[in-house]
């Protein structure tokens, strides 16, 4: 089986890390319809499920990432902690940019398609 390349794997982070911050947003929505103004649950019937998606995919992705690019712990743990809160993963994933979590360490050299095919 052949693996994402760690480019495309962080490309799908970052849309995940947005996703799942609109869709906290949609479910919040969703929320204070049904038990604030009780005028309807599809709200939470419709983005509920897709929050859930996005969160699953979000975790799949730094549980990857972790592997990959070979996060510390700390990091790692952040990245998942961040889902909890709403649009905390906006923030992880612009402060793992900055910091260098999400591609080329300071100092490194980019690695070659080659050498993600051989897990160098």
């Amino acid at each position: 089986m052949k693996l994402p390349s760690t480019a495309a794997m962080i490309r799908v982070f970052r849309w995940l890390a947005v996703a799942e911050a609109f869709s906290w947003a949609a479910l919040l929505t969703g929320m204070v319809l049904k038990w604030v103004t009780r005028t309807t649950e599809l709200g939470v019937e419709v983005a509920g499920p897709i929050h859930g998606a996005f969160f699953i995919g979000y975790a799949i992705a730094v549980l990857s990432l972790w592997a990959m690019l070979r996060w510390p712990f700390k990091v790692a743990v952040l990245a998942g902690v961040s889902a909890v809160f709403p649009f905390a993963t906006v923030w992880f994933e612009r402060w793992a940019g900055r910091g260098g979590h999400l591609g080329v360490q300071v100092g490194e050299a980019a690695r070659t398609p080659a050498q993600e095919t051989a897990g160098v």
